[in-house]
């Protein structure tokens, strides 16, 4: 079979997957979860920090998350930075740390994070056949310059689309998992 490197297609799907499970580690669900306070940075020392920095998180129980800052000065202004983020959590101090407790999610609200995590498979989704255009384009060419053969555009076309039905397949995958997720 003739030579191409599916390098640049498979960097930017394994890319879209990656996105993917970032976004939905940030998709609160009723869970406790640390991966939801990744985005949140704190007004400290004249600057502002991310949270993991100033912080140590640790999961309390089921619904509950135990923040302890490395310098107790910080206390109030981690709550504020969590209170600024509007994740819908509730927040609690005792002065040495800050507890970070998830209500029950109601069903509107369950309903309307499905909604906003099939979205984000959309958007994977999207990245993978902008992917696939350009892999086929560069096919395409390379049989217009006369470096591959027809057969052989047929035969490259046909592994582009074993990856495409692969990449979908896990993207799928890993949206089914949040949803169920979501759903106890």
């Amino acid at each position: 079979m003739a030579n191409y490197d599916f390098k640049n297609f498979d960097g930017n799907t394994t890319g879209a997957r990656e996105w993917l499970a970032r976004e939905y580690r940030g998709l609160r669900t009723g869970r406790a979860s640390p991966a939801i306070l990744d985005s949140i940075s704190v007004s400290a020392y004249g600057s502002m920090m991310p949270l993991k920095q100033c912080a140590n998180v640790g999961i309390e129980d089921a619904r509950t998350l135990r923040i302890s800052a490395y310098d107790a000065s910080l206390i109030k202004d981690i709550e504020r930075a969590i209170a600024a983020a509007n994740l819908g959590v509730g927040t609690s101090s005792d002065g040495a740390s800050v507890r970070v407790s998830f209500p029950e999610l109601s069903s509107e609200r369950r309903a309307q994070l499905v909604k906003v995590a099939k979205g984000k498979l959309e958007e994977a989704r999207t990245t993978v056949r902008v992917a696939r255009d350009e892999a086929w384009k560069e096919i395409q060419g390379r049989e217009k310059e006369g470096t591959l053969t027809e057969d052989d555009k047929f035969r490259l076309k046909e592994e582009l689309q074993k990856r495409i039905d692969k990449i979908n397949e896990e993207l799928e995958k890993a949206f089914e998992s949040k949803e169920k997720e979501m759903a106890s």
